[in-house]
């Protein structure tokens, strides 16, 4: 397996790198605007269309900015495109969806399996507890993350929304309200500080008891494995969108 990689200068980017060796698993070519000539043990461009190498498949840990263009070559080289940023706005996503119909790509907020069985547990628990439980949600972070809340704690609460009949409506904080919690809210908190690789909990409130389902990563090394694991589960499929529940599903048969 070839792979192109968004973002090889990031954290995140140095992780799949270092994954990729030890996997074994080639890296034909970087893309990052930060390149000015660092040293790699593979070539890397400022842009995707610098990219002339022949890859099998495209991760990306780059920023949302940069999907247009990557997802320009990919369409173009017919290449399966593994999307690890967060963050894409509604124009993002329906660039997302349009791809998805001439190209495979896997899209997942967080590229643990951990986090993707918890979100099975939230929606098996929301699904069981029902509206007679209260739901928040909290998520914390190292200072330098830039969105807020977290794509992942985004993901648990539509795991939370789409496991209810009754509608379930996102609360961003509470600061400055003065009316009581409100039947049916599902808060959301995020704590940036220190260098917290990520942390979420998801708590279930009832009277007289607390369900709190949480899972922490301890190094960011388990989402690169993650990625390299979507990459290599997009080699044989069709065209279409697929996530981390599609690659848990297939590992279970």
């Amino acid at each position: 397996m070839k792979i192109l990689l968004g973002g090889a200068l990031g954290r995140m980017g140095r992780e799949v790198t270092a994954a990729a060796a030890e996997a074994q698993v080639e890296i034909v070519c970087g893309v990052d605007v930060a390149y000015t000539g660092q040293p790699s043990d593979y070539p890397i461009v400022t842009a995707f269309d610098q990219a002339t190498q022949k890859a099998d498949v495209l991760i990306d840990f780059s920023r949302p900015s940069a999907l247009p263009e990557l997802l320009q070559l990919a369409r173009k080289e017919k290449m399966p495109t593994v999307l690890c940023a967060t963050g894409y706005n509604e124009a993002e996503l329906q660039m997302i969806e349009e791809a998805s119909r001439e190209i495979p790509v896997f899209r997942s907020a967080n590229m643990s399996l951990g986090v993707n069985v918890l979100r099975h547990l939230v929606q098996e628990a929301a699904r069981a507890l029902g509206e007679d439980f209260d739901v928040e949600i909290v998520e914390r972070h190292h200072r330098m993350k830039a969105d807020s809340p977290s794509g992942t704690a985004l993901m648990l609460y539509d795991s939370v929304k789409d496991a209810t009949e009754t509608l379930r409506q996102p609360v961003f904080g509470r600061y400055g309200r003065t009316a009581q919690r409100q039947p049916g809210e599902v808060g959301i908190h995020a704590v940036r500080g220190g260098t917290i690789t990520g942390e979420h909990e998801v708590c279930f409130y009832g009277d007289g008891e607390e369900l709190i389902l949480t899972h922490r990563a301890e190094k960011r090394s388990l989402f690169a494995r993650g990625a390299l694991r979507a990459a290599a589960f997009l080699m044989d499929k069709s065209a279409g969108k697929y996530d981390m529940q599609d690659l848990i599903e297939e590992m279970l048969r």
